[in-house]
C-alpha cells in the first residue's frame, strides 16, 4: 500500500481521465497550497488520525470541495509524514 502523486490538470477531458487514473481501493485527495493531487488506500479512511483530517477538511470546506475531490487542509510536508505513519501501522 502507498500514494501517488499525479500532477496536476485542468481541461474536462483530463478531469474525465483524473477519475479512470484512480485504481481501485484508492482515493484521491487534493493537498497543500498548490493542491497536490495524492492517491491514498481507502483503508486510510477507517484509521483516526486520518479521520482527524476528513474533520479539518469538513470545519474548512464543507462539503465544497474547490478541486472537485477531496481536499485535506494542510501542508503537504505533514500529509506526508501522516501517509507515511499509516502505511507502516
Amino acid at each position: 500500500m502507498g500514494f501517488h502523486l499525479l500532477g496536476r490538470r485542468t481541461s474536462f477531458t483530463s478531469q474525465a481521465r483524473k477519475l479512470a487514473d484512480v485504481p481501485k481501493g484508492y482515493l484521491a485527495v487534493y493537498v497543500g497550497e498548490k493542491m497536490k493531487r495524492f492517491m491514498i488506500p481507502v483503508s486510510f479512511l477507517n484509521r483516526p488520525l486520518f479521520q482527524e483530517l476528513l474533520k479539518q477538511a469538513e470545519d474548512e470546506f464543507g462539503y465544497d470541495h474547490p478541486m472537485g475531490g477531496l481536499t485535506i487542509p494542510c501542508k503537504e510536508d505533514v500529509f506526508l509524514d501522516i501517509a507515511s505513519r499509516l502505511n507502516v501501522q
